[in-house]
């Protein structure tokens, strides 16, 4: 655990591949700022700044490259200007892009080719909702004549997350004119209408917070079981989404998911998740994984880019940080392996050690309080569908609400090997197809 006055708020972007990262630092010129590129593949990491013409403005936006370019957008006259950024010798070399008229535009994570990024800028607003009409998605870099118009979503859209390998399917969370918020996938081959994604129960705010491909693992933020809590889902699985006690931590603890382990082909119930977990006094990294009750805290390095970090396919959790005596350290914590026997289902709270049901069998759900018409909370342990070992179900209970299909989805023959196809959440969380 490390006190937060220790901590650097700088944030670090990791490219798709985990070999290069970036962010912006202080000091640059007259109080302006600085790309820096941090390479991470090599023994030791080290930085390389790229100083354009004249400093950068704090809010100027980075991305890395899988090939070691990063992207700059810079805010001026009412756009956001992009431009590739690269070593060339002593300077920096400058590819300009192009520019998209926007007062506030966010770039999506890394696409996993490492070679596309995406970009949400907000329409004009709607006065009566209060927040904008629409959302427009760019892709910024990849395309081959400059920022490339994929669709404009009805709604305030925000967070981002590919749902497969290849880059084809990208989760939002999109908020309605009425304020409330649900997942929702968009095709950024095709554009077009959006796939609703999550409706965990009719009246919830559903967010996607992260999703693995490899595995299928979602985690989610839903209101569904009367608060807001975080869950989890796996792609291709008939059973609806879990919320352990062992993400919902007492104490004020905020857990917000960063990194979640690659290579976990099909076992999302091995799949280690990186959490960061923050009070109003300090900061520190635990983890879980879905067949595990408990958390695995771990301490963190002095000077941690809070958020920033990424996974070996090998179970090495790597976390990025800079100190007085180390400008640019890479900390490598082994985190236990899981156990390999099945983990005994939680039980609700105040429930005795009796034995659990088979999972063919639907447990019997709580009992909620009337006020908070929402589905109990089921708990930690259970193994997912698909699981080469079975494990104790939980209590749970299916959330209610019509199926949602905002346009035909492809039939799987369409669709290349290993690319989800989009259904709610709810119903069938996301089949996989191949």
């Amino acid at each position: 655990m490390t006190a937060r006055p220790a901590l650097l708020p700088t944030p670090l972007t990791i490219a798709a591949g985990g070999a290069y990262a970036a962010r912006l630092v202080a000091g640059y010129g007259d109080g302006g700022w600085c790309p820096e590129r941090w390479t991470l593949d090599g023994p030791e990491p080290y930085t390389v700044q790229l100083p354009g013409g004249q400093p950068e403005e704090a809010g100027s936006r980075l991305q890395p490259l899988a090939d070691g370019r990063v992207l700059i957008a810079r805010r001026a006259d009412g756009r956001y200007h992009f431009s590739l950024l690269y070593p060339s010798g002593p300077d920096t070399g400058e590819l300009p892009l192009g520019a998209v008229e926007s007062d506030g535009l966010t770039l999506l994570p890394p696409a996993p080719d490492g070679a596309r990024v995406y970009a949400l800028a907000p329409q004009a607003e709607d006065a009566a909702a209060g927040r904008p009409a629409g959302t427009a998605l760019w892709m910024v870099c990849g395309g081959t004549f400059g920022p490339e118009l994929v669709t404009v979503l009805a709604g305030e859209c925000s967070g981002g997350a590919w749902l497969d390998a290849e880059g084809r399917l990208l989760a939002l969370d999109r908020t309605d004119a009425t304020g409330q918020t649900r997942a929702v996938t968009v095709d950024v081959e095709h554009g077009g209408e959006p796939t609703e994604l999550l409706r965990i129960s009719e009246d919830s705010n559903d967010r996607l917070l992260l999703a693995d491909p490899d595995s299928g693992l979602l985690l989610v933020s839903s209101d569904a079981p009367g608060q807001e809590r975080i869950g989890w889902g796996v792609l291709g699985s008939h059973r609806p989404v879990r919320f352990p006690e062992a993400l919902h931590p007492e104490g004020g603890v905020r857990v917000t998911p960063f990194a979640a382990q690659p290579g976990q082909m099909l076992l999302p119930e091995r799949c280690a998740v990186a959490l960061r977990m923050t009070t109003p006094e300090a900061e520190w990294v635990a983890v879980w994984r879905p067949q595990q009750r408990e958390l695995v805290h771990l301490p963190v390095p002095e000077g941690w880019l809070a958020g920033a970090g990424r996974w070996t396919a090998d179970g090495q959790l790597l976390l990025p940080y800079v100190s007085a005596s180390t400008p640019c350290g890479l900390a490598r914590l082994n985190v236990p392996d899981p156990p390999e026997a099945p983990v005994e289902a939680a039980g609700t709270a105040g429930a005795t050690g009796s034995s659990a049901p088979e999972p063919s069998e639907t447990p019997e759900a709580p009992e909620v309080p009337e006020a908070q018409k929402a589905p109990p909370v089921p708990e930690a342990g259970e193994r997912p569908e698909g699981a080469g070992t079975e494990a104790a179900a939980p209590a749970r209970t299916p959330a209610p609400g019509p199926e949602a299909h905002p346009r035909p989805h492809p039939e799987p023959e369409d669709l290349p090997p290993a690319v989800a196809k989009p259904v709610p959440l709810q119903q069938a969380p996301l089949a996989r197809i191949g």
